[in-house]
């Protein structure tokens, strides 16, 4: 819950995961919410927001929530705990907290046997990451990162089509949201969490979605503009992060690169994320600009704007009732809790779901992480430009298809893990702790180049408001 007139974001006036989850209750796919805070205090002001932006505009939804901690406790930070102790195996879980949180209750929904949703990033660290694999691994529950982007159809049908157009060549992605941002997240941006970790996320992710059965990160360097944030927050904190990654196609040997780039110090525009990215391929290319879908307009009240309901439909329907089962927003988060029904009911499996490819699984494919394997070498700069020694780390990449150091000579024949035969999707567990390494060249680092953090590698992300 974000206490700010436009909630998380401007261009989420009815939020999307509470009116997603009412929405599958008219459905029958949902029945009992809970809904968890730290807060008992503002429970009241919560519900009173979903009344005001749901239920008063949307017909036919039951908006009932079981709230904890109680109205009168002013702080539980373990109330989550409470929460999860109500629940029965095989129900689900829908983590939107602050990133440095998701691994602690990620694992122990996972411990309570319950299926586990988490916003971007899974994860920040490598250890957490393992902790979260380790949990749902013994429990065998479905683990998943809401990355919605997934369910775009141009973003989906830009990954299919990338494998007509040779090897990967080029990947260039933007995202931007205005100054405003950072008084939405001014409790935790430059302290617990990034621009990288919430916005870079979205087109990793999908890049890694596009190429990552045939190629792999092997270099990255990060560099961050600063000046807006710090002076508006009165601390240290990036206005603009840049991720500068080196791939390696496992076909020809050949290599690739990447930038991806987000930023929260820009001007107020006619959307509010700025966004879209562009591939090629060493036999073509392609260009999606997710900002503007052809679709504007103006009000004397909010002046001229793009409109994206490709994302959520927020307006009601001729009888007044919510129209944005469609929306890829929406079906993201449909698409986990019908996958988490049908493991319940015994009519799909993990490797089935992880066989289709649209989910972002715990990953377990030929570039899962694990000690013993072969070592990739990640070197962390200090604000002076020199090599800091003693905060390098080797990340370590091993394939469950195969035994060579590369991973994966039984899995197709190629020297990196050649997924021919592999049947495994590639997911967001892999590719954050490979490419994080560039947020940690940024954020772990202060003026004289010291690591302000015991860990070397950290993951990349976080989605509490942009689409």
């Amino acid at each position: 819950y974000v206490p700010t007139a436009h909630g998380a974001a401007s261009d989420k006036p009815a939020g999307v995961v509470a009116l997603t989850c009412f929405e599958l209750r008219r459905q029958g796919l949902v029945d009992r919410i809970v809904l968890c805070d730290m807060y008992g205090r503002r429970m009241p002001e919560v519900r009173a927001t979903v009344q005001r932006k749901i239920a008063d505009v949307y017909d036919g939804l039951d908006t009932c929530l079981e709230c904890f901690p109680e109205d009168d406790v002013d702080q539980e930070a373990t109330a989550y705990l409470r929460a999860l102790d109500t629940m029965s195996p095989g129900d689900a879980v829908i983590i939107f907290v602050p990133d440095d949180l998701h691994a602690s209750v990620a694992v122990a929904a996972a411990e309570r046997r319950l299926h586990v949703l988490l916003a971007k990033p899974a994860v920040k660290t490598l250890d957490e990451h393992r902790q979260v694999l380790d949990a749902v691994a013994a429990t065998g529950v479905l683990a998943c990162v809401e990355f919605h982007k997934r369910w775009d159809i141009m973003y989906s049908d830009a990954r299919n089509r990338a494998r007509q157009l040779g090897p990967f060549s080029h990947f260039s992605a933007l995202m931007t949201q205005p100054k405003q941002q950072l008084d939405t997240f001014r409790l935790w941006a430059g302290l617990r969490s990034d621009i990288s970790y919430y916005l870079n996320s979205h087109h990793i992710d999908l890049h890694s979605w596009m190429v990552g059965r045939s190629s792999r990160p092997e270099r990255v360097v990060a560099m961050a503009a600063t000046g807006v944030a710090e002076q508006k927050l009165g601390r240290p904190c990036e206005d603009t992060i840049s991720l500068m990654v080196q791939w390696r196609n496992g076909a020809d040997g050949s290599y690739g690169t990447a930038l991806y780039t987000a930023s929260w110090v820009a001007a107020k525009g006619d959307c509010h994320t700025q966004q879209g990215f562009f591939y090629m391929g060493q036999k073509g290319e392609m260009r999606v600009d997710q900002a503007h879908r052809g679709y504007s307009g103006a009000s004397d009240t909010e002046g001229y704007a793009s409109y994206n309901p490709l994302y959520m439909r927020y307006t009601p329907d001729a009888n007044g009732r919510f129209a944005g089962q469609s929306g890829y927003g929406f079906m993201s988060i449909a698409a986990f809790l019908k996958a988490a029904g049908d493991l319940n009911r015994g009519v799909t499996s993990l490797g089935e779901l992880r066989r289709r490819g649209e989910l972002a699984m715990g990953y377990e494919g030929p570039w899962a992480i694990a000690s013993g394997a072969a070592p990739m070498y990640i070197k962390l700069y200090g604000s002076s430009g020199i090599p800091s020694s003693s905060h390098s780390s080797n990340l370590h990449l091993v394939s469950n298809c195969g035994g060579n150091d590369n991973g994966g000579e039984n899995c197709g024949g190629t020297d990196i893990g050649g997924e021919r035969d592999c049947g495994s999707s590639e997911g967001v567990f892999r590719t954050a702790a490979v490419v994080a390494a560039a947020a940690a060249a940024v954020e772990t680092t202060d003026v004289v180049g010291e690591s302000k953090h015991d860990d070397a590698i950290e993951a990349v992300g976080d989605d509490k408001a942009c689409q």
